[in-house]
């Protein structure tokens, strides 16, 4: 999901119209104060955000992003007035990925997404799954919140790197008996449960992530998606 953040309704319609139509799912904010107040229960893969805005503007946003462990790491790119270099110069050092000058040509902000988005995943450990500050390393087999490590053990490490990667999908307890421990579902074991219920406490305030089904089993929050 790219985001669009840009108070001139015509340019974010073009842009988020643009994005869609090359095969991004896309979403525009016309403001700060609304673009941050949705980054609280959603992450998307990249931003464009603009320099001046109502409310927050984009450096400010920007700066915040780049405090933030949990917000860090996404890309952005900034939209700059011409001749503001401050404003370029600025971003940049502060942490932005790239920046379009104004007025630009959507397809350039289309390519520069694109290139933005190569580069990143290129920089990333292909095996790793993130959510927020929740990093899971398959080749060192380890699990940490916000930099610090979690001890999980070999049942819950398996049980957590099953929902990291395969978000939103619910999974019964037959079914986690039968991947997990490679064993057939006994009607009358609490294995699984207790499994979460440790998993679930050792995550802290992660631990909602794994949502319970009701009457089916458990499943990453779609919401989380990675």
């Amino acid at each position: 999901m790219i985001w669009c953040v840009e108070d001139d309704p015509s340019i974010r319609d073009i842009q988020v119209y643009a994005l869609t139509a090359t095969g991004f799912d896309a979403k525009g904010f016309e403001d700060g104060n609304s673009f941050w107040n949705a980054l609280q229960s959603e992450q998307p893969e990249l931003v464009v955000l603009d320099v001046m805005l109502p409310g927050k503007d984009g450096v400010t946003l920007l700066k915040m992003m780049k405090s933030s462990k949990e917000f860090r790491d996404i890309p952005v790119i900034m939209e700059t007035a011409k001749g503001a270099e401050y404003d370029k110069i600025q971003s940049l050092d502060l942490g932005a990925d790239d920046y379009l000058v104004k007025p630009f040509g959507i397809m350039e902000m289309v390519s520069r997404v694109k290139a933005v988005l190569r580069r990143y995943h290129r920089s990333q450990d292909p095996g790793v799954l993130k959510l927020g500050g929740l990093v899971l390393k398959p080749k060192e087999r380890t699990v940490s919140i916000d930099g610090e490590r979690v001890i999980l053990t070999y049942k819950e490490y398996e049980l957590l790197h099953l929902f990291l990667t395969h978000p939103g999908i619910a999974f019964t307890r037959e079914q986690l008996l039968s991947i997990v421990w490679n064993i057939e579902y006994q009607a009358e074991t609490r294995t699984v449960d207790m499994h979460i219920r440790t998993l679930r406490q050792k995550l802290d305030s992660y631990g909602h992530i794994v949502e319970t089904v009701r009457n089916v089993g458990y499943r990453l929050e779609k919401q989380s998606d990675v």
